[in-house]
């Protein structure tokens, strides 16, 4: 037992700088790459109308939850029509879920318990990145998101129409319309084509982050590479509450 007990603290000694060293890198990688917010977007300024969004944290996904109307009269106010034309789509619901990801991936592994790893390898390593989509849920009770990690977000009105004007920016138009992919996973939901090209440096939750730093927030895109760091640097960052 002795004998292993010195093998092990042996083995602590040799590796131990070598896992301070890489840790130290790490976190000067995440500081080199972090991004700052917009004090003119983000907080809202005392007294302003604020929209409240949320972050819908999964396991290896993330996607946004926006008040559809509120969606809507931003999606107006830019002038995009096709972002209009999906809210009108959901039109009977009050918040919409929206996330992004790989073509492939995305729509064959709805659940960890599918999870298929020569599928997320292609996603994640492809040369050049692969086709992406968006997912896009009608959500009448925000209950349909027990057991995910929530982290709730009160951006100001101008700072929810620049994450508006990213959202829609994000859609592939065919004559000026969102190109639809199919059924979506759960619930009133459809796949849409979408811009961007997914892999390793650029997943799901860097994309969410993205669009909350369109509307002033200031992001870690290394952390933001998992849910759970994502939901962590917004609230390290942006004062919101981690689940």
């Amino acid at each position: 037992m002795r004998r292993g007990l010195r093998l092990l603290l042996r083995t602590l000694r040799r590796t131990a700088p070598l896992v301070l060293i890489l840790a130290a890198g790490l976190a000067l990688a995440a500081w080199l790459t972090a991004k700052a917010g917009d004090p003119a977007l983000y907080p809202p300024p005392p007294g302003d109308d604020a929209v409240t969004v949320r972050l819908v944290a999964n396991a290896w996904h993330s996607g946004l939850l926006l008040p559809r109307e509120a969606l809507a009269r931003a999606a107006a106010q830019a002038g995009s029509g096709a972002l209009v034309g999906v809210t009108e789509r959901f039109g009977a619901y009050p918040a919409l879920e929206i996330g992004w990801g790989d073509a492939g991936f995305y729509r064959a592994v709805p659940t960890l318990g599918a999870l298929d790893w020569r599928l997320a390898l292609r996603a994640l390593f492809t040369p050049g990145g692969r086709p992406a989509v968006l997912h896009v849920v009608g959500i009448a009770d925000a209950s349909t998101f027990r057991g995910a990690g929530i982290v709730t977000l009160h951006l100001s009105r101008a700072g929810f129409g620049r994450l508006a004007a990213a959202l829609a920016a994000a859609f592939t138009l065919r004559d000026g319309r969102p190109v639809e992919a199919g059924p979506g996973l759960y619930g009133p939901s459809l796949f849409y084509e979408a811009q961007g090209r997914f892999g390793l440096f650029h997943v799901c939750n860097h994309w969410s982050a993205g669009l909350l730093h369109a509307a002033g927030l200031p992001v870690t895109p290394l952390l933001d590479t998992l849910p759970r760091g994502l939901a962590l640097d917004l609230a390290w960052r942006a004062g919101a509450q981690a689940p």
